[in-house]
């Protein structure tokens, strides 16, 4: 009796005490590994954690090896950052500038449909970002573009790697809801494109309400002849549009599963790249180390958080936060509203990765007690996501920026730059809530066999 406040609030300090160590920047791996040696062993020394939840923990990792749908993770890391580093990114910008370049906002416009085409091809939010900042940028701020624009457009555009599949965060969010991730990437399609067409609009409305803000290229810049925008356009713009549907396509059809149709992906940018004469020993080093460094990173996250939840699971955390979300005033409405914000305040700190292996464990549960659908859940988590990496002072995507932005970019600039960008998001965000249907007509396509 004398610990049994132990039982009820002992899982939640484990909670606090690993975002403690989390947000003064302690590896994300050992913070939750090392929460759980410590608070396994406070619970046992209270007489209250049964050690036997500790002989699981080899069983879940060698699950965790095994898992076939996380080696999508490894393939889609090559195929963006072969994009990035063989140049095929920085060609499909300049050609879409030049063919936007005529009107007014065109390079703001090309930058969200490069950003979209990324984001499908790559979805790594980090290369997008880096590759339109340091190619892009100069070139709007060169011709007269509005700063806040400028930088607006190339943040928002970047984050849309975090819907628009095949997003790494979908394949995490598929893996840890217990999903079909291939069911994931078509439902969130339609809410993709959804915010990449507001990223456009609003982009038209300001040049045509503000010319000066965004003034189209000078007619010596985009005039190189027709054979030439031919040539550049097939060299370019065509590939990488072959690419989208090959990865899409053979996921949607069902003639491929998402791992499946990422070493397709990461075949094809091979191909791509030695086809433009880019492909190296130097730049295929660079990728795979690339690739190798962040997929190392995303198994040892889990396997601190396979360490996390057993403890926190054997200390009856799961079942007092259940109890405790389950019994929100409001039901579903409820848990959808604190669910969302817990979720849009961590993104100002932590990483994808740390959510999707931290809370989502803890509201997955609840979803499902509440009768949540949880592929729509998984979507609106990403797009929430997708919100809160956009939004200062914290938002990833801004640091990302900020770190290859010209001198004369200050960080207000960025700041209000992406403020009209966020609201955008946030709107799509509530449509996807109020309307399911957004998310779920595609895979209901898919489910009747068109």
């Amino acid at each position: 009796m004398a610990y049994e406040w132990a039982y009820e609030w002992l899982g939640s300090l484990m909670f606090v005490g690993a975002l403690i160590l989390l947000s003064v920047g302690y590896p994300v791996a050992f913070s939750l590994g090392g929460v759980a040696i410590i608070f396994g062993g406070i619970g046992v020394a209270l007489g209250i954690f049964d050690p036997i939840f500790l002989t699981a923990l080899p069983q879940r990792i060698f699950g965790i090896m095994a898992n076939y749908t996380l080696l999508a993770i490894p393939y889609f890391i090559f195929l963006g950052s072969m994009l990035e580093k063989t140049g095929i990114a920085e060609k499909l910008l300049l050609t879409m500038g030049i063919l936007l370049g005529r009107i007014r906002g065109g390079l703001a416009l090309a930058v969200v449909i490069v950003g979209a085409l990324l984001a499908a091809t790559t979805g790594v939010v980090a290369a997008t970002v880096v590759a339109m900042g340091l190619i892009s940028l100069p070139i709007m701020l060169r011709y007269g573009y509005n700063k806040e624009l400028a930088t607006g457009a190339i943040v928002a555009s970047g984050t849309l790697g975090q819907l628009i599949p095949p997003s790494i965060v979908l394949v995490v969010l598929a893996d840890q809801l217990g999903i079909p991730v291939g069911n994931l990437f078509i439902g969130s399609i339609i809410p993709g494109l959804m915010m990449a067409g507001a990223f456009c609009l609003h982009v038209i409305i300001v040049a045509f309400l503000r010319p000066d803000v965004a003034p189209p290229l000078p007619l010596e810049e985009r005039n190189i002849g027709k054979k030439a925008l031919v040539k550049q356009v097939l060299q370019a713009m065509l590939p990488p549009l072959l690419l989208i549907l090959l990865v899409l396509g053979s996921i949607f059809f069902g003639i491929a599963t998402p791992t499946e149709a990422g070493a397709v992906g990461a075949l094809g940018t091979i191909i791509l790249a030695a086809f433009n004469g880019q492909l190296s020993w130097v730049s295929l080093k660079q990728v795979c180390d690339a690739t190798l460094r962040i997929t190392t990173m995303v198994i040892f996250i889990l396997f601190g958080s396979t360490a996390f939840s057993l403890v926190f699971r054997g200390l009856e955390g799961d079942r007092f936060m259940l109890d405790l979300l389950a019994n929100l005033p409001g039901g579903q409405i409820g848990f959808l509203l604190v669910s969302m914000v817990t979720i849009f305040i961590l993104g100002f700190f932590i990483d994808f990765f740390e959510i999707a292996f931290i809370v989502i464990p803890i509201f997955k549960p609840v979803a499902e007690t509440l009768g949540l659908d949880l592929m729509w859940y998984g979507v609106i988590i990403a797009a929430n996501l997708q919100t809160s990496f956009l939004t200062p002072p914290f938002g990833f995507a801004l640091f990302y920026l900020r770190g290859v932005a010209p001198p004369e970019v200050k960080t207000e600039d960025i700041y209000r730059g992406a403020i009209p960008f966020i609201l955008l998001q946030v709107f799509v965000l509530i449509l996807i809530i109020v309307f399911p249907q957004l998310v779920n007509f595609l895979p209901s396509l898919s489910r009747s066999g068109f």
